[in-house]
């Protein structure tokens, strides 16, 4: 069979680029991409310098990326040298050009639109992806600004940046648009009518000579009477380890969809089928190597280590005449005598081999799994004041032997949080400790990790800490050769 030519992508908002990897991961019978990134625009400069060494990863056939970029993501030699690298011809260097750090709504839209206009050339079928801002519509969001005053609120321009997307859709009038969204957005209201209500109608009718029929990737019918819960993908359902419910419009330019039959007549065809079981979030971690915590602000070491954790165990019941104490002073003694095994805090790279669950499907692991790694990048704990190891490690055996994660009203007295709101009979986010069930998938794994370190404890008590950034990325399914920049990282080789 002959050779398609690939579909360009487009990605706003494209943030660290996960939905333009997926994209790009999607093959034909001859194992040919059947997409192609040509721009993505991120304003956050650290996500933009990760989005322009993926494209330059992806601008190589599989298997002859080259190992300057191997020994770049290990930390061996530094940005300047890999993308000046011999090793990486001029064409790569370009590709990596595809990434664009500019902020939709306030970079002139004849730039961005110069940009889409070069590297679309001539061709008029392609996609546009992308997922503006969440802030403003997300449940957690409104919660924290729920004080604010509303006209501070109702004036947030985060309610309108899909207005870029629209205007880019109106200019440019792709074949397909993905948008993605959070679920709070179906709630979320502006001077009383509901946004989602606007968004569709306006996707619907962007303006110009084109129309837009806007689908679900779960149900096969469409139109105006649709409920809004059916275009929610719960990705759990569909292999991904992690229970993200995100909002995504699959919109279709109208001329195209009138002359595609299969819409009529196979409509089944352009939804997705869910997984036959749901993937773990031991299963997802399987082969990453068990690490300790370290300790922050005092000196660390694996004795120092278990020191903490040993005191934190013997100081959480003093007092506490909980019903559970017994149960959980066995589980927490049998979590320290398997804490005397993990003596690292890991690294940027770890040399190991690694062995996945055979329980995790066979797609997942070859997604997963690079060879030539012979590792795992970025997987290195974070530092933990020892107040909160002992948080860890009591909500991680309660969750262990309870299989569910414990909220503040299941700690003893002297684990609760010295704050005001514990005393609180409706205390906010009671849940604050929350353990990453092994036998689950995980919770929504947010960009800012980093920040909400206490939502997201590691399931194994023993190793008492929070996730690394790789567990995080195979929860979100990135690849274990993607890697993630990091503020301040230096262009020279450390």
């Amino acid at each position: 069979m002959a050779r398609q030519k690939p579909i360009p992508v487009v990605d706003l908002f494209a943030g660290p680029g996960g939905l333009g990897e997926g994209f790009s991961s999607i093959t034909d019978e001859n194992d040919e991409r059947r997409f192609v990134l040509k721009v993505s625009i991120e304003k956050d400069p650290v996500a933009h310098r990760t989005l322009s060494l993926r494209a330059l990863f992806r601008s190589f056939q599989k298997g002859a990326v080259p190992d300057c970029y191997y020994d770049y993501i290990k930390g061996r030699i530094g940005r300047d040298e890999l993308f000046n690298h011999p090793s990486v011809p001029e064409q790569a260097r370009l590709a990596a050009k595809e990434a664009r750090c500019a902020e939709l709504g306030k970079t002139p839209h004849e730039e961005i639109d110069g940009w889409i206009t070069s590297a679309l050339g001539d061709t008029t079928e392609w996609v546009l992806i992308g997922g503006p801002p969440c802030q403003a519509y997300s449940l957690a969001g409104r919660s924290r600004r729920a004080r604010e005053a509303t006209a501070e609120f109702e004036k947030d321009e985060k309610h309108f940046l899909y207005k870029e997307y629209l205007r880019i859709i109106r200019k440019f009038a792709p074949s397909v648009f993905v948008m993605e969204n959070v679920k709070g957005i179906l709630s979320s209201r502006h001077n009383g009518s509901l946004i989602f209500d606007r968004i569709l109608t306006d996707l619907s009718k962007p303006g110009g000579d084109f129309e837009y029929r806007i689908r679900s990737f779960v149900v096969p019918e469409e139109g105006p009477n649709l409920d809004p819960k059916n275009y929610v993908i719960e990705a759990e359902r569909f292999g991904v380890p992690q229970c993200r419910h995100r909002v995504i419009l699959f919109g279709i330019r109208s001329d195209l969809a009138d002359s595609t039959e299969e819409l009529r007549t196979a409509s089944q065809k352009f939804v997705i089928s869910p997984a036959p079981s749901e993937v773990s979030v031991k299963t997802a971690l399987s082969g990453l190597p068990p690490l300790r915590s370290r300790l922050s602000k005092e000196h660390d070491s694996h004795e120092e280590w278990l020191a903490a954790i040993r005191s934190a165990a013997e100081e959480s019941f003093k007092s506490w005449r909980g019903q559970i104490r017994k149960d959980m002073e066995s589980a927490m003694a049998f979590a320290l005598n398997s804490a005397t095994q993990h003596s690292s805090a890991g690294g940027k790279f770890v040399q190991c081999n690694v062995v996945t669950d055979q329980s995790m499907p066979q797609t997942l692991r070859s997604w997963f799994h690079d060879p030539r790694l012979k590792g795992v990048l970025q997987h290195e704990t974070r530092s933990h004041m020892r107040s909160d190891l002992a948080r860890y490690l009591y909500a991680a055996c309660y969750a262990k032997k309870y299989k569910y994660s414990p909220k503040l009203e299941n700690f003893p007295d002297r684990l609760l949080p010295d704050h005001g709101n514990v005393e609180n009979e409706h205390i906010p986010f009671s849940d604050r400790f929350r353990v990453q069930l092994a036998d689950h998938p995980s919770t929504t794994v947010v960009a800012h990790i980093a920040k909400d370190g206490h939502y997201y404890i590691h399931h194994d008590p023993a190793q008492c800490r929070s996730l690394t950034v790789r567990e995080a990325a195979r929860l979100q399914t990135f690849p274990d050769n993607y890697f993630f920049e990091a503020i301040g990282r230096s262009n020279t080789r450390k």
